[in-house]
């Protein structure tokens, strides 16, 4: 596969996901707000709202084009924010473009599946409407999200194109739900009342939501919220698809796909670094992660995620036009 083709795969899928995780973490953030006393949290409406900009790490920026964090700035800024390269319609924007370079690799459904998203977010009514009704709005964000990886997994050959469309989002979810987690961790802490308590339990659930992960983890840990036990939820464990153990998985199933190689073997970086942390994933336990500290442990699984992407740039998209930051 040519260069140009299989960078624009990579990097088409990995904003497309980039897109709905923001719409996602956004209507999760607002439900928090509306559906709990503000004045119960022991964080302040501004923090909450903050913490979002924290886990996009674009704070300097917000800063400098929006100022003070509130629902509405937050939720414009990632939603409709063209300087910022994280918001949704950027991502839909640069996902769009990488696809329409490429258009003889994917499916004519996952075109208009794509488009249908662009030309939403670009509607000129697009801003009033998600101001009236940003709830109803994030949805059928993540809702068409959600068809258009339906719809690439049912029309579009599983071939290698398929399998670098798989490397561009297990990467970008992995990553994600690495920060989701940190940025409870390391900024919401309890101020005020114990770890275990009411409010931090409402702030935990959030995390879930963030990560689609409520349902599957009640199921699992019936009726206990519990941090070390979303900890270990959300970054060990193998069924759960947006889990980081999960993600990386199928990074490397799909890295070992594209090589012909077996999974007990590597043949260039990109394989070692993706089995070495799938093979230390597979082992570690959470005892282990809070020994290390949760927050180190993230930080160093953020790394080890862009090492692995710049190994991918390396072996495979090298020479190709330069589409996104690595990170």
């Amino acid at each position: 596969m040519l260069c140009r083709v299989a960078d624009s795969l990579f990097w088409m899928s990995r904003y497309f996901e980039r897109a709905e995780n923001n719409a996602r973490m956004l209507d999760v953030n607002l439900q928090l707000l509306l559906d709990f006393d503000p004045h119960g949290l022991p964080t302040t409406p501004d923090q909450e709202w903050r913490s979002v900009i924290a886990t996009l790490d674009d704070q300097e920026a917000f800063g400098k084009l929006r100022g003070e964090a509130t629902a509405e700035s937050v939720i414009d800024y990632v939603t409709f924010e063209r300087e910022n390269p994280n918001s949704i319609l950027s991502s839909v924007h640069r996902a769009r473009e990488n696809a329409r370079s490429v258009r003889e690799q994917i499916s004519s459904e996952m075109w208009e599946r794509l488009n249908e998203l662009y030309l939403f977010l670009n509607d000129v009514g697009a801003r009033a409407r998600c101001q009236a009704g940003p709830h109803q709005f994030l949805r059928h964000i993540v809702d068409q999200s959600h068809q258009f990886i339906g719809t690439t997994d049912a029309t579009m050959a599983h071939g290698e194109g398929w399998d670098f469309i798989q490397c561009g989002k297990m990467i970008e979810r992995a990553d994600r739900t690495s920060r989701i987690l940190d940025i409870k961790y390391h900024i919401l802490l309890p101020n005020g009342e114990r770890v275990g308590g009411n409010i931090d339990n409402i702030q935990w659930m959030a995390v879930l939501r963030s990560c689609s992960a409520m349902e599957a983890y009640l199921k699992l840990y019936v009726g206990e919220v519990a941090p070390w036990k979303v900890a270990e939820f959300l970054i060990l464990n193998d069924l759960f698809p947006r889990s980081i153990r999960f993600c990386v998985q199928r990074l490397d199933n799909a890295i070992h796909r594209i090589t012909g190689v077996d999974e007990n073997r590597f043949s260039n970086e990109a394989e070692r670094l993706s089995g070495k942390l799938r093979s230390e994933l597979n082992y570690t336990t959470t005892t282990d992660i809070f020994q290390t500290g949760l927050h180190q442990y993230l930080d160093g699984t953020q790394l080890r995620l862009i090492e692995i992407t710049q190994a991918l740039q390396e072996e495979y998209f090298d020479g190709a036009y330069a589409t996104a930051e690595l990170a």
